[in-house]
Parts: C-alpha cells; structure tokens; sequence
C-alpha cells in the first residue's frame, strides 16, 4: 500500500471543520491515547471533534477521556473526516462502519500491515512501535503547540504498545519521543500509575480463575488460558479487565508463545496472542482469520470455547514446531 504523506493528509486536515475519530473495538492504550492526542490537537485547531466509540472504555484508561469520547452516531452529523486510528480494517469496528463511510473523506492513520484499500488517504506503517509514535509526527507536521495532555495521551500510547518500553518493537525512536514529551510538561509516573497501578481485586480474582484453565505446550514453549463469561459472573470483573493476562504467560520462564481466549459470547471468541523472542504470533493469527504483528497478534473465532481451544492450541503446537525446525 502506497502511503500518503503525513504532510498530505494535514493539509487536508487544516481544510476541514469537523472530524470523527475511530478507534477499535476493545481500546487498548495506544488507540485511545492516539485518539484523545488528535482529539484534542484539532479541536485547539477550531476543529469539531470527537471520538466515536462502540464499547466501553477500559478502567485504568478512563483519565484519558476528558470529554472527548461519545457513543452517539449523530455527534456529528455529517463529517468532514472520518478517521480511523490504530486499526486498517473496517471489521474493527463494525457496527460504525455505516457511520464511518458517511465521511466526506475517508483517512486511515495505523501501524498495523492491512490488505484495505478503502482510504482516501491513509499513512499506515508497520515499522512504527505504536500508532502514538505517527500522531506524533503527523501533529509536528501540524505544527501543534506542546501541550501536557496531549503529550500524556501519546505517552499512554507508546508506553502500552511498547509493554512499557520493554517490548521488542521499542525503538530508539520511542525514546526519543518520549524524552521530548517531558519538554511539553507529562507527569510520566502518574499516567504509569493510571495505566499499570489501578487494578481493581475484582481483576485479580478473575486472573486467578483464569490461571487455573492453564494449559502448557510442547514442553511448556506454549501456554494458554481462556476467560469465560461465567468467571466474569463469579469474580464480578469485566472482560476488559482480562488484559495482561497475555503477558503474564509470555513471563512465564521458556515459553515463546502465549494466547488468551475470551468469551464475549457462546460462539464468539476473542483470542490475543503474543511471542516472546523468537516466534511470529502474526502467522498463526492469519491461519485462525485474525492478524496483527509478529510479536503481538489477534482474531475472533466463532465457535464454543473448548472447540475454540483446540483450534488455538493445535495452531500453537504446530508454531512451535516450526519453530523448532528452523
């Protein structure tokens, strides 16, 4: 896919009045954090601006939203730009895809490899850490004042999709980033502590029935856990608050690879997984209808959760076993 400039697409920015962001479904750090970044950069360019959102926003990323965030469709009734951030697939995020095309211009900012070529304009870049790291540079080209919020939004997206700069995509470039950040006044520790230090004991209780479904692979270079709808009825936590879990198997000593299954409902299953050094989770994401990068990837599979976790744990047998054999 051919990219535009970003210098392209803030041109076409500084022409418009209105525009709608739209992360995907189950926000994590860094489509929120890259969308409030943008929220809030246009909107002190005079723009309208909101992020439409389908699902509710995680717990230790509510300080985010600062009235930025709308679940109404009719916002903004007919806008300009229609964005899409930290996703290059209409699938994630269906049930504002109607909304999505009724943009007069429709633009894609993502770092996540897509197979989409639906954009208007678009600037799509795998090579970047985080989607945070482009909305960076596109509000540079914008020439946006430093501003501590929207510093922290960018923060809260590169620390998360860098699993807090420990991640093998961390860049030199994230540094960087983040280091100018502290020239626009962020507070790193306290969005640290919002993101990584706010857990409720609802959560822990949930992660604690989650590791009793444990199942170690091939000598324990696989693990796998699942979190059912039942267990979220038990411990009173919700299903966002199954996030980590993946990375807690992925530190658990020899294993390469790591998968969550999540039960939203009886046949719809949401798998995240994760690599550790070596692996490409992306590969096994595509062969189960997902995709993602090859340290961190995802799909859905519509199925019960024990045929789900045969499908998941047969396609990280046989990762691992190619693995092995290179």
């Amino acid at each position: 896919m051919k990219n535009n400039s970003l210098k392209e697409i803030a041109q076409k920015i500084s022409e418009v009045k209105s525009i709608l962001l739209f992360p995907h479904v189950n926000l994590d750090g860094d489509a929120l954090g890259s969308c409030v970044a943008l929220c809030k950069a246009f909107r002190n360019l005079n723009k309208e601006t909101w992020i439409l959102l389908e699902d509710q926003i995680p717990a230790n990323l509510c300080f985010l939203d600062s009235g930025y965030c709308t679940w109404d469709e009719d916002k903004i009734a007919d806008p300009d730009i229609c964005m899409c951030v930290d996703c290059g697939s209409e699938d994630r995020f269906e049930k504002r895809r109607a909304k999505f095309n009724s943009g007069k211009l429709k633009i894609c900012i993502d770092h996540h490899e897509t197979t989409e070529f639906k954009w208007d304009y678009n600037y799509i870049d795998p090579d970047e850490a985080a989607t945070g790291q482009i909305v960076f540079e596109l509000l540079k080209v914008l020439e946006i004042k430093p501003d501590k919020e929207i510093g922290e939004a960018i923060f809260a997206a590169t620390t998360t999709d860098t699993g807090n700069y420990q991640y093998s995509n961390t860049q030199k470039k994230s540094h960087l980033i983040t280091a100018e950040l502290y020239d626009w006044g962020i507070d790193s520790n306290s969005v640290s502590i919002e993101i990584y230090e706010n857990v409720r004991p609802e959560k822990m209780i949930m992660k604690n029935k989650a590791m009793e479904t444990l199942k170690m692979l091939k000598g324990g270079k696989g693990a796998l856990v699942y979190v059912t709808q039942q267990m979220l009825n038990m411990t009173g936590a919700v299903m966002d608050e199954a996030e980590g879990l993946s990375q807690d198997l992925r530190s658990i000593a020899g294993v390469e690879y790591a998968a969550v299954l999540k039960e939203y409902e009886d046949e719809k299953i949401r798998v995240s997984l994760r690599a550790k050094s070596k692996g490409n989770v992306s590969e096994i994401a595509r062969r189960l209808g997902g995709g993602g990068h090859q340290k961190a990837a995802g799909c859905t599979i519509y199925k019960p959760m024990a045929e789900a976790v045969k499908l998941v744990e047969d396609e990280l047998i046989r990762g691992i076993e190619e693995l092995d054999e290179k």
